[in-house]
């Protein structure tokens, strides 16, 4: 009987659980296929709810997959969102071994596409880091075992944690534009549909913010700001981002009645200060009453029940239904157990309802209890914030308090000597104050001397001018008289001449004839004869006409001779007072140039004086700003302009040297205020920039003593040249506003637009003026060699590799911003300067531009290469080879620009040869003017 009896258990046991697991399947296919189907309506709590519980149940979400995989994903839109928004739910709230377990054209298929996205990243999170949970509900402290003390691993979990908050926002971005740009709105169900799922994206997005200021804080504290630059640009843009999405989503009637949104601070956390760690409060989102109020479906079925029917009273039941189908009911139909039933019916609906009142009543106890543990921990996180921010105020007190004290000791022994010195300083620098003062007054009055000396030199010379201009002039005039005077006579000779031949001409014919008359008749004899006589006499007659004439010549020529010999006798006095003249001419050269060498003197002694102060102890305390040096250098290249154009008119001419001095006396104190103010610069400036800028004012005042040294010289005062002295000053000016530079060139951009134009030039010109601009676009195109891309390529890689270290390109440029500008600036006004030229050249062809244009590009292309060479020269090593080849392109570039200059000219005046004017249409006025043009 027990055996029977155990069977009969063990079956009945069986059957009981298939039916249990009959029941429970059925329930959750139906509570699946409520949530997840293709009505445009949000998903309902309970259904999630109930699938949840199923994964608890199972263990697993064995059942949710099998039905899952079933669905018609990828061909119904809604159907996949709602999908996402269910697994979303399970994987947060669901088993932890849930995570052990398509192409949409519509309005819904962006939003599948990202939260697909959004749950793959989640699962690969997870799975990588299982020591933090799917609702990202952790301590710090859990967090700190998480990151290890492995700085590596620590930046690797930021970026981590930086790509899930990506996703989330991507995901949130695009539903409220989704939202804005259609009809929905949060009261409605299609946007409820939408947005239902945003509360998940809410809860992870305020803890992995948390998190995220945790790991950043973390970093700043182990590596170095410039190394966690694009980490911080990163994290401003995802606070922006988060901020705008909770501003949103707080101002939505739908999230005000589900979820109480944390507000974020107005500005994101400062993490070079590590006290701001201290201000920073954990944003805690709170959830409302999850029993939403809902309508019942005709569908639905009914509440599950909290408390299990034992199986006695089922089988009961059952036993009882079948008596009474077999005998029928008692008492003909009726029996008071059936009312029993009814009453009991109706207290177990009341026990129900009361039973849902008291639950939803606890709800809104935990509920509330979990708003108040929130605050708690908020305020417990603040507390802490303002302890740690407290110990670090009370150390940093600590420290000033020492440093003060021992402060307070040095200076004691300090100020005395400071004291003394200060005023040993001032003492001296008065005096030199004093000295520069004496002879800048005493330098003023030999200027106005010199001017003095000058004017009355002038105005000998220019009578001197004049004197030789009017002997000359009275010179050749009576060259031009005797000279046609001669010209006169010789004509006359001439013409004597020809008629004397004339006349020996026709004796000869005569002749000729009387010998044919003496064979043909000689009576004829006689009056030839007489003829002969006659002819003979007229000959004869000539004759001394001839030799009358020649005696008249010859008197000619002596009076003429005598005139010459008195002309050349006045010409020797003449030459004898322009000599006299030049004797005085070069004792006023001579004068100018003593006063020159008076004036260079002084010069190179305010440069020494200035050099001097570079090795003076006392000048070590002496500062100066970059702004001010600048400023001087500029100023500096100014005065060398000046003196190159008061060099070329000394050169010109060496009687007035007026022009000069002043340059001069400008230039040595720009100068030496130059290398001065450079060295006080200095002084502020870094070791390798301080120890370049005293090099290069070193440099500026050799360069500077040996210019003046050239000029000092009669031998070496025609190549002088300040060049040198231009250049030098050109790099204290860069170093003292450095630039920083990222970009390759752009000049290949030349050789395309050289091309177009030739076509243009034989399509629209003749065959001259094919010849001369095909020769300036030539040109264009040796001037964009590639040899200037290779060559600052090379060296900006080079620059790059040396430089950077172990971080990034990109993070090299980060950091060396003002160089790298720079460099664009140099880069692209070489580009601009190139195309503007094959423009230029293009119009000129065209008859449509000017030559002059062609010059100016050509200067502007020069300048913008020496720029971007000095741009390259800041980061470069001195001793690289590759920077002597961009500076050898570079050269090359400016030879190229003054090829193309001279080719220019060469063409412009070529066309204006050939080019005749029309005067048809022209005034008076115009005629005139344009006769003064050609004359100039």
């Amino acid at each position: 009987m027990n055996t029977i009896h155990s069977r009969v258990k063990s079956r009945r046991t069986e059957s009981s659980l298939g039916a249990e697991r009959e029941h429970f399947d059925k329930q959750q296919l139906s509570s699946i296929s409520k949530a997840i189907n293709s009505t445009e309506t949000p998903v309902k709590e309970k259904h999630a709810r109930r699938i949840i519980l199923g994964t608890h149940r199972e263990k697993g979400a064995y059942t949710f997959w099998s039905y899952a995989l079933g669905f018609p994903l990828a061909s119904n839109s809604i159907l996949s969102w709602k999908f996402c928004h269910v697994l979303h739910k399970v994987l947060r709230d669901g088993h932890r071994n849930v995570r052990h377990k398509g192409n949409l054209h519509d309005k819904y298929g962006q939003l599948v596409f990202l939260y697909s996205k959004l749950l793959c990243t989640k699962l690969e999170f997870h799975v990588k880091r299982p020591t933090i949970p799917p609702n990202l509900e952790v301590t710090d402290e859990v967090l700190e075992r998480t990151a290890g003390t492995d700085i590596n691993n620590v930046f690797q979990l930021t970026v981590e944690v930086f790509d899930y908050l990506d996703t989330e926002l991507r995901l949130a971005e695009t539903v409220i534009r989704q939202l804005n740009t259609s009809i929905a709105i949060s009261t409605l169900t299609s946007g409820q549909c939408r947005l239902s799922p945003l509360i998940q994206v809410i809860q992870d997005c305020s803890h992995l913010y948390h998190y995220t200021v945790k790991l950043l804080f973390k970093l700043h504290a182990c590596l170095p700001a410039d190394t966690l630059q694009g980490h911080r640009e990163r994290f401003h843009d995802q606070f922006h981002s988060l901020k705008t999405f909770f501003n949103k989503a707080r101002d939505m009637m739908y999230f005000k009645r589900l979820i109480q949104i944390p507000k974020l601070p107005d500005s994101p956390p400062n993490f070079l200060h590590a006290a701001s760690l201290a201000k920073h409060v954990k944003p805690v989102v709170v959830m409302a009453n999850e029993d939403e109020p809902e309508q019942q479906d005709d569908d639905d079925d009914d509440p599950e029940p909290l408390i299990e029917v034992s199986d006695f009273a089922t089988s009961s039941v059952q036993e009882i239904d079948i008596f009474d189908q077999a005998f029928g009911p008692a008492n003909g139909g009726f029996d008071d157990r059936d009312l029993q039933i009814e009453s009991l019916k109706r207290d177990l609906e009341l026990l129900r309802a009361d039973l849902e009142r008291v639950k939803a009543e606890a709800q809104r106890y935990i509920t509330q209890l979990k708003s108040q543990i929130n605050s708690l921990e908020a305020e417990l996180e603040e507390q802490r914030a303002q302890k740690q921010h407290a110990l670090v105020e009370n150390e940093q007190l600590r420290m000033e308090l020492e440093a003060t004290q021992w402060d307070h000791t040095v200076i004691s022994l300090v100020c005395a000597e400071r004291a003394q010195a200060t005023e040993q300083r001032y003492n001296k620098l008065k005096e030199k104050h004093t000295e520069l003062v004496a002879s800048h007054a005493e330098l003023l009055r030999k200027s106005a001397d010199t001017v003095k000396m000058l004017s009355a030199t002038q105005q000998t010379q220019e009578e001197v001018e004049r004197t030789k201009h009017q002997l000359s002039f009275e010179i050749d005039r009576i060259k031009q008289e005797a000279d046609m005077k001669l010209e006169e006579q010789k004509f006359e000779m001439e013409k004597l001449k020809r008629e004397l031949e004339e006349k020996m001409a026709e004796v000869m014919r005569i002749k000729a004839t009387l010998q044919s008359s003496e064979k043909v008749s000689s009576d004829s004899m006689t009056a030839l004869q007489a003829e002969k006589e006659r002819l003979m006499r007229s000959v004869s007659e000539k004759e001394a006409e001839l030799s009358s004439l020649r005696q008249t010549a010859q008197v000619q020529q002596s009076s003429l001779q005598q005139e010459r010999e008195r002309s050349s006798r006045e010409l020797g006095d003449l030459q004898g007072k322009l000599q006299e003249k030049e004797q005085l001419k070069q004792k006023l050269l001579e004068e100018q140039f003593a006063l020159l060498q008076g004036t260079i003197t002084e010069a190179e002694n305010i440069i020494q004086d200035a050099v001097a102060k570079l090795d003076d102890p006392l000048h070590v305390r002496c500062t100066s700003s970059p702004d001010y040096l600048v400023s001087r250098a500029e100023a500096t290249l100014g005065s060398i302009d000046k003196v190159k154009k008061g060099h070329a008119d000394y050169l010109s001419n060496m009687g007035d040297a007026g022009g000069l001095l002043r340059a001069l006396t400008q230039f040595s104190h720009l100068a030496a205020d130059t290398i001065v103010n450079g060295s006080a610069t200095a002084h502020m400036a870094p070791v390798d920039h301080a120890d370049r800028l005293t090099e290069n004012c070193r440099g500026c005042a050799t360069q500077s003593l040996q210019y003046l040294k050239d000029l000092k010289s009669k031998t070496t005062l025609q190549r002088a040249d300040p060049a040198s002295v231009r250049i030098i000053v050109q790099k204290i000016l860069h170093l003292g506003q450095v630039r920083k530079i990222r970009a390759p060139l752009k000049l290949l951009i030349i050789t395309r637009f050289v091309s177009s134009s030739l076509e243009s030039i034989r399509a629209h010109s003749t065959t001259s003026q094919i010849q001369n601009s095909v020769g300036v676009l030539m040109q264009c195109m040796d001037l964009a060699i590639r040899m200037l891309i290779i060559a600052s390529t090379d060296l900006q890689k080079e620059i790059v590799e040396s430089g950077r270290g172990a971080a990034t390109i990109k993070e090299f440029y980060a950091k060396n911003s003002r160089w790298t500008e720079g460099l664009i600036s140099a880069a692209k006004a070489v580009g601009w300067g190139a195309t503007e030229m094959v423009e230029s050249a293009d119009k000129v062809v065209l008859h449509t531009g000017k030559y002059e244009e062609l010059i100016v590009c050509s200067h502007e292309i020069a300048a913008s290469t020496a720029q971007l060479v000095a741009a390259s020269k800041v980061k470069a090593d001195r001793n690289s080879k590759k920077l002597s080849v961009l500076q050898q392109a570079s050269r090359h570039v400016n030879e190229m620009a003054a090829n193309v200059v001279g080719s220019t000219r060469t063409g412009q005046e070529h066309l204006e040869e050939k080019d005749t004017m029309d005067f048809s249409g022209m005034s008076l006025i115009k005629l005139r003017k344009e006769e003064m043009e050609s004359q100039v």
